[in-house]
């Protein structure tokens, strides 16, 4: 069976004849809980997966980068000297590149601009990237920030940049916001980044402070299941910077620098000086700030069955509050429960993409069962159900 490392080593051979110099990956993640919350400073659970995107990478005797990837039909090639031309994406624009290839040309235009970043770096030499993924693209698992991931990983061995994996989780942010245009914050790229093996990372979205937590997930006899709706979302479209532009309003009619500064305590007043849409938008970030924390407790001290009834919340929140859901999010998410889950929510930005259910380990076929027939009933397509487990960050591969 040919892995993603061999389709991403067999793309850079039929680009260039020669074989790669190293190759690099980087994982999607699943966010336990957490949503919305980190461009509003504040806090999530992240865990990465084991889908990875996969870069092979090897350097050139010019100025040029060209990138291709096993979803795109034809590579990209630019000149290092025209990055800074080509990026900054204006607002509200499309990238002067194919969207695809506004990822990896953003890190390695982001990466030379970094703090502390090497003289070697800052000039850079010329790179063949190539890459294949098997983190399924749109479905709220963050491929995007596994593109990042795996190039950045690249870059920062390739160019000697010296940068550490908190620093190369800000280069894709700034890659994907500044770059591609997309609005987000930085828990992908941490998550992406800092993933380690059973472990979830509580991220604190204003210090970047990170501390790994231990699920425990198959000690419990629990499975984590994956039910992509197949509603593809793209962050850089308009309901997402909605969103994003009601949390910073709310924030200054409170006087406070962001949502992070806004406690549970602090929503009657909220809501007398807010219309609804807005109120409705800061009660979910502030409570779903205040879920975060109380899961981290509740696995400390109890274990991963003890947190379903905060999943329940966090969804009925982005549902009813944030309205980020869609029909096929609710049905799976209500039918995972009927069916027996301890707790389910939708993850990611929303807008499509996918669930995730807390579930007995031999109830993994049952809920998968109930689900496809529950989105057949309802004349949605077929979802895609699968089980993950938290796993290792991004790493070079060979």
């Amino acid at each position: 069976m040919t892995t993603t490392q061999d389709a991403a080593r067999a793309l850079f051979t039929d680009l260039t004849g020669r074989a790669p110099e190293g190759v690099w990956s980087a994982p999607g993640r699943v966010n336990l809980i957490g949503e919305h919350t980190d461009y509003n400073d504040g806090f999530v659970l992240p865990f990465a997966i084991p889908h990875r995107t996969v870069a092979a990478v090897g350097t050139r005797d010019d100025r040029r980068i060209r990138v291709a990837s096993t979803f795109a039909d034809e590579p990209v090639e630019v000149s290092l000297d025209d990055l800074d031309e080509l990026f900054p994406t204006p607002t509200g624009t499309a990238p002067r590149v194919p969207e695809w290839a506004a990822y990896p040309l953003g890190v390695a235009w982001a990466l030379r601009q970094a703090e502390g970043v090497s003289a070697s770096a800052a000039t850079g030499t010329g790179l063949d990237i190539a890459i294949a993924s098997d983190v399924p693209v749109g479905a709220g698992l963050s491929s995007s920030a596994a593109i990042e991931g795996a190039t950045a990983s690249a870059l920062n061995e390739l160019w000697d940049a010296g940068l550490d994996r908190t620093a190369l989780a800000r280069v894709g942010r700034k890659a994907e916001n500044e770059a591609v245009g997309a609005p987000t914050g930085i828990m992908d790229q941490m998550a992406s980044m800092l993933g380690e093996p059973d472990a979830a990372i509580f991220l604190d979205c204003r210090s970047l402070d990170a501390n790994l937590v231990q699920v425990g997930i198959a000690e419990a006899g629990l499975a984590i299941l994956v039910m992509d709706t197949r509603v593809k979302h793209a962050h850089s479209t308009g309901g997402y910077g909605e969103r994003r532009a009601a949390c910073e309003r709310g924030a200054a009619i409170m006087g406070a620098e962001s949502l992070r500064d806004v406690s549970v305590a602090d929503l009657p007043r909220a809501e007398q000086l807010m219309d609804d849409v807005t109120f409705r938008r800061v009660r979910h970030v502030v409570t779903e700030n205040q879920r975060v924390l109380d899961t981290v407790t509740v696995l400390r001290e109890q274990g991963a069955r003890a947190i379903g009834d905060l999943l329940v919340a966090s969804h009925a929140s982005m549902r009813d509050d944030f309205e980020i859901s869609v029909p096929e999010l609710d049905t799976a998410v209500e039918t995972a429960l009927s069916a027996g889950a301890i707790g389910a929510r939708m993850t990611g930005g929303g807008f499509g993409g996918a669930a995730i259910a807390l579930i007995e380990q031999d109830s993994v076929q049952r809920v998968t069962d109930a689900v496809t027939a529950a989105f057949a009933a309802s004349g949605f397509a077929a979802p895609v159900i699968f089980t993950v487990t938290p796993s290792a960050g991004a790493h070079r591969d060979a």
